[in-house]
């Protein structure tokens, strides 16, 4: 959730960085929620809201970087 922490640019600089076939996004729950549950306790339902703020640094859809993590998870974990 810490990409989406204002005070985290450098975090969403290295997004962009990252190829999107090499891309992962996940929760630290129970900790670390995400804007704007932040202060809450963090659920991994919430990862789709970390998916969002990468898909906006990166200026891809959020669907197609659920894609392609999701491609990455079966790739990486052999799903």
């Amino acid at each position: 959730g810490i990409v989406t922490y204002p005070s985290a640019p450098e975090l969403r600089e290295a997004a962009v960085l990252c190829p999107l076939d090499r891309l992962l996004v996940e929760t630290d729950s129970p900790y670390l929620a995400p804007v704007p549950h932040r202060g809450k306790k963090n659920r991994p339902a919430l990862v789709a809201v970390v998916g969002e703020a990468v898909a906006a640094a990166k200026g891809v859809t959020a669907e197609a970087l659920a894609e392609a993590s999701w491609a990455n998870a079966e790739a990486a974990y052999r799903l």
